[in-house]
């Protein structure tokens, strides 16, 4: 769902990338609006560097365990650290990563040829058990990780050979290959692992990987260092910095102040309100990249009146999303018809189909207050104001929700903003403990893999990891469940799109924009990814300096 779990697309070219991110209805009319230049990399660095201070303006992460990370910082910090067996790269494609090939030999069987000659930092061999290790834990509760389903359809994995993993399953599954360029397929060492117990990812625990980076430091409240890895397996990848270091700074104001200082570097998710006052300035450049990213407004559980339907598709009548792109995002978005951005499928070989059945959706409604009022009054009574939660010092999503706060008093409806601290509103999306006393969340999600049937599955389907109200379509379920499972692309396409159509109007959800990525980075590094893959590749690596 939204936020703080998923998916990235693939797309073969940068063309074709550009192409879909620059064009399309902000106003969901047919208009085709002036868009900014987007673009997936930055120039080379050429030169060492000793040190990069990045910021982590989501604040910082509760760990760095890969089976558990689920929210911005974490991503930022963790995709230098631990690789994965496949690859994404900054526009949005896959290569191979610490598996040099993943291969179905038939229906039921995916083939992981390993790497051989990987170390981990500690300088030990990775071998089959690390990787069966790695994936096999996803699926133990006492590891409480957020990616078990994953592996909902493997019956078993099993070293194949001295450098091969291989999976069995039920049958084809389209999502597991996919998956394996995203945290879930990240490769921890086995017996430090098992040492660490739930401590691992931690601040006191540790981890042990083979990324680029190692986890030098890591001083609660203050920061995160990593270190170079020097005898990184990927030789063409090797860092140029020596040392990266993460500043949690969740504060616009400071952000913006240490980033025209030069104190700090770069990051990304750079605010709004920064980049106007870093747009001016000589030190760096405000980049701008293709995303995944959602903005959803979703209720927080089935008893809320927010819950009901009706209620939600009158905010969605109230709200000028133009408006709100312009106001609150400073024009870097466009709007959004359903869950899933269409850059999801970009790469897709159906990817035809997909527009296609995208484009058929309902166009974006134009505010309309007097059909918004009859649907209030036709709504479960609402007899106190809505409160409505966003992260306390989030400057974007206080202006975002303070917006739609003040559209939905025109129809008669109080919201009531709530601000909880970065720790707890990341727990929010996978505990219903925090969400008690909530009614509605505004999330700014994103698609982490190339596979929309899998990303809706969590908010859609009686099991879902995000259905919070307890939606429930069997004909939908079983479509999903098609496209996930059919091996031919244009028959997994049509099934989504016959889904999509079906949830499009009914998930209880106001679909409002997708953004685009925002980076700032300072002149004096470069080779930093634009794009906002940048959550799943080691993309610090590719980081150097400008000096000659």
């Amino acid at each position: 769902m939204a936020a703080k779990k998923s998916v990235l697309t693939v797309l073969t070219s940068l063309g074709l990338l550009a192409a879909t991110a620059c064009t399309g209805s902000s106003a969901g009319n047919g208009a085709t609006p002036k868009a900014p230049r987007l673009t997936t990399t930055t120039a080379p660095g050429g030169s060492e560097v000793d040190r990069v201070a990045w910021a982590l303006p989501y604040g910082e992460p509760t760990t760095l365990d890969p089976a558990k990370i689920g929210d911005y910082s974490p991503q930022t910090v963790e995709a230098n650290l631990c690789d994965t067996l496949t690859r994404m790269n900054a526009d949005f494609s896959l290569s191979p990563g610490l598996a040099s090939k993943v291969t179905w030999a038939d229906q039921r069987t995916l083939v992981l040829d390993l790497r051989p000659g990987v170390r981990f930092w500690d300088g030990s061999p990775m071998t089959p058990e690390d990787v069966i290790h790695s994936l096999e834990r996803q699926r133990d509760p006492r590891t409480q990780a957020l990616y078990g389903n994953y592996l909902a359809a493997v019956t078993s994995i099993k070293a194949t050979g001295p450098h091969q993993v291989t999976l069995s399953t039920k049958g084809y599954d389209q999502t597991l290959p996919k998956a394996l360029a995203t945290s879930f397929g990240a490769v921890s060492q086995k017996a430090y692992t098992q040492k660490a117990g739930p401590a691992y990812g931690t601040a006191k625990g540790g981890l042990m990987c083979t990324g680029p980076f190692k986890l030098g430091s890591w001083k609660s409240g203050s920061g995160i260092t990593l270190e170079r890895h020097d005898a990184y397996w990927d030789t063409k990848l090797k860092p140029k910095a020596k040392q990266i270091e993460f500043r949690f700074i969740t504060n616009n104001n400071t952000l913006t102040s240490a980033l025209l200082s030069g104190e700090v570097d770069g990051t990304y998710e750079l605010p709004p309100s920064s980049a106007t006052a870093l747009g001016r300035t000589d030190a760096g450049t405000v980049h701008l990249g293709p995303s995944t990213q959602n903005v959803l407004l979703i209720p927080a559980n089935g008893e809320s009146p927010a819950a009901d339907r009706k209620l939600l598709d009158a905010l969605s009548l109230v709200i000028d999303r133009d408006a709100l792109i312009k106001n609150v995002f400073g024009g870097d978005a466009t709007t959004l018809k359903s869950l899933v951005p269409p850059l999801t499928w970009r790469g897709d070989k159906a990817a035809a189909q997909f527009d296609a059945a995208y484009a058929a959706l309902p166009d974006v409604p134009k505010p309309d207050a007097e059909k918004a009022r009859k649907l209030v009054a036709q709504a479960r009574p609402v007899s106190r104001p809505l409160v409505a939660a966003i992260p306390a010092g989030d400057q974007r999503g206080l202006q975002a929700l303070t917006f739609i706060q003040a559209a939905a008093e025109k129809i008669g409806v109080g919201i009531e903003i709530k601000q909880l601290q970065p720790t707890e509103m990341s727990s929010l999306f996978y505990d219903p403990s925090v969400r008690k006393g909530l009614d509605l969340v505004l999330t700014f999600g994103y698609v982490t893999m190339p596979d929309p049937s899998s990303y809706v599955a969590e908010s859609v389907t009686p099991s879902g990891l995000f259905n919070w109200t307890g939606y429930d379509n069997p004909e939908v379920t079983r479509l999903l469940d098609r496209a996930r499972t059919s091996s031919d692309p244009a028959a997994s396409a049509t099934a989504y799109a016959e889904a999509q159509a079906l949830f499009t109007p009914t998930t209880p959800a106001v679909f409002l924009a997708t953004t685009h990525e925002r980076m700032f980075m300072n002149k004096r590094i470069s080779g930093a990814p634009t794009s906002f893959a940048y959550m799943s590749m080691p993309w610090a690596a590719y980081l150097g300096g400008t000096a000659k």
